[in-house]
């Protein structure tokens, strides 16, 4: 029997899993050409990824069943429907406590702690905080975007820096937060707990984060001071966001967390007056339907992954790469520079990690890389690319507060915290620097 590493495969068979992304690239590249707003996100990757299946089906050899058969069984795979269920928690949770009024209360809480000469800095605390409570850069930038403008417009600092800090903050905790769709999808394809891949992340994650703060000190001194301003939140709608931190960081199941965190929240929010009736449940039911194209995703690119590997695409695009690699570490950075490609073709960091989240699994695997450092690297390269790349959403939606004086091209430079954890991140694959938890829990 071959040796995985020794498959030769069937390249034909990755035509399918090529047809998709190719799609998805240029359906983006030919709407931005066009000046159409949020180009990238205007063709659906689930539709894009059905255009791949049908090729696959092509392709496959066998009865329609027998291709049918195969198409199924990767949908139902035990990883891809424990991962299809987070994503709906994680949308009910995020949607209910923010209908209660918790990220308003987390932002304004923030602006009331830090000091108004250290606003920049301020920024990306805040952004940090707020995605990592909440699991989403986007509605991060959403969310503070507007309050750091006007902030800027007051103290006369430099618009491009502060925004690059909102970016920077919000790709963060997009990295390491558990209820992060790119966690989720990183530690559902690695097969690790959502505890032991925060716990590698962090190593080099908040370093990054650490020298960055220390810049954005040393250079995001406001010209004039703006004035301090009350700013209301509620101590108590914070809660269910620290709940949902310490516990997915003392390794509570995933499940209890999320569930447990939309029940605080709602408690918080009857309580408040935030909901009344049947508010609450359809709150909940709305957090389910905003994860639907993302769960629609997962479950078709399972399907599809799993006719490319029988097909023996996998096979042979791992034989092509083990060509390239020689050891651990060459592996890692073959793993991160993939994922990196990828977001940089979808525009969509966890279309990224699902894309290349199986192809990593066999990687790891030939070349003895531990799983919790590649769902890691695979969550921390796609971020890093996702807050950079010019056209992805989190830009394009910082860009889009200053009205045209700031174009998302001119924040790029500006967005320190992915340098440097571009940095710290390769440092912990050539170096044993970041890697303590690994030494301690082999």
């Amino acid at each position: 029997m071959e040796k995985l590493n020794e498959k030769k495969g069937n390249g034909i068979a990755l035509l399918p899993f090529l047809i998709f992304v190719f799609v998805y690239l240029i359906s983006g590249i030919i709407l931005q050409a066009q000046g159409v707003k949020m180009a990238f996100y205007q063709f659906p990757a689930p539709v894009a990824a059905g255009i791949g299946i049908i090729f696959s089906f092509i392709l496959t050899k066998g009865s329609l069943d027998e291709k049918f058969d195969i198409f199924i069984k990767g949908c139902g795979d035990d990883n891809i429907i424990i991962m299809c269920i987070i994503y709906l928690l994680a949308g009910a949770f995020s949607t209910v406590s923010n209908a209660m009024g918790g990220v308003e209360s987390a932002v304004n809480l923030g602006l009331t702690l830090i000091p108004a000469k250290f606003i920049t800095v301020g920024i990306f605390i805040i952004a940090a905080f707020i995605s990592i409570s909440t699991g989403t850069s986007v509605g991060t930038i959403l969310a503070i975007g507007p309050i750091a403008v006007q902030l800027v417009e007051k103290a006369g600092l430099n618009l491009p820096l502060v925004l690059g800090a909102l970016v920077g903050g919000a790709m963060f905790g997009d990295n390491l937060s558990i209820i992060s769709d790119t966690t989720i999808a990183a530690t559902r394809t690695q097969g690790v707990s959502m505890k032991d891949k925060f716990r590698v992340n962090i190593g080099f994650a908040l370093p990054a984060a650490l020298v960055t703060i220390l810049l954005l000190f040393m250079f995001g001194k406001p010209i004039t001071v703006p004035e301090s301003q009350e700013y209301a939140f509620n101590i108590v709608k914070v809660i269910p966001y620290i709940f949902v931190l310490i516990a997915a960081i003392a390794g509570v199941n995933v499940f209890v967390v999320l569930t447990g965190g939309i029940i605080i929240s709602g408690v918080i929010g009857f309580s408040y007056g935030s909901f009344k009736g049947l508010e609450f449940v359809q709150q909940i039911y709305s957090g389910f339907t905003g994860m639907f194209d993302i769960f629609l995703l997962s479950l078709l690119t399972g399907g599809l992954a799993n006719m490319v590997s029988n097909g023996g695409g996998l096979d042979w695009l791992l034989h092509k790469i083990n060509k390239k690699i020689k050891g651990k570490k060459s592996a890692q950075l073959g793993i991160s520079a993939l994922v990196s490609l990828t977001d940089a073709a979808t525009a969509n960091n966890t279309v990224s990690i699902i894309v290349s989240g199986q192809l990593s699994k066999e990687i790891s695997r030939t070349h003895d890389v531990d799983p919790r450092k590649t769902a890691s690297l695979l969550d921390t390269f796609s971020c890093i690319m996702q807050g950079l790349i010019p056209y992805g959403a989190q830009l394009l939606i910082a860009g889009s507060f200053t009205n045209g004086s700031v174009s998302p091209v001119q924040i790029v430079p500006y967005v320190w915290y992915c340098f440097i954890l571009a940095v710290f991140a390769i440092l912990s694959i050539v170096t044993p620097f970041g890697n303590g938890y690994l030494r301690r829990n082999s």
